[in-house]
């Protein structure tokens, strides 16, 4: 899959996550926005047939390749630690201006 794809995946959604579905950084990221109860895309990038070709365009983005790779409003939050990092209040207002709350 093209860059210009999964640009296509991250504009056209609130909140994107690309995950796996064994990964427990995943899971706490999902965890966390669904505590919120975010409305968000989660694209598990193990059960895909191009999810490597789809982590090598986020790569070529972001510049990070693990998972979770997060994304609010089209702009890129890093990982799950980057996530766990913002404030409660912080997470909510980016939550609320990407229309997922």
């Amino acid at each position: 899959m093209s860059s210009a794809k999964v640009q296509k995946i991250i504009n056209d959604n609130g909140v994107v996550v690309f995950s796996k579905s064994k990964c427990p950084y995943c899971n706490e990221t999902k965890s966390t926005l669904r505590s919120l109860d975010t409305e968000f895309q989660i694209l598990e990038l193990d059960q895909m047939k191009d999810g490597s070709d789809i982590q090598d365009a986020l790569q070529e983005i972001t510049k990070q390749r693990t998972v979770p790779n997060i994304f609010i409003n089209g702009k890129h939050i890093g990982g799950n630690s980057d996530l766990q990092k913002l404030s409660t209040s912080q997470l909510k207002g980016l939550l609320k201006e990407a229309g997922a709350m």
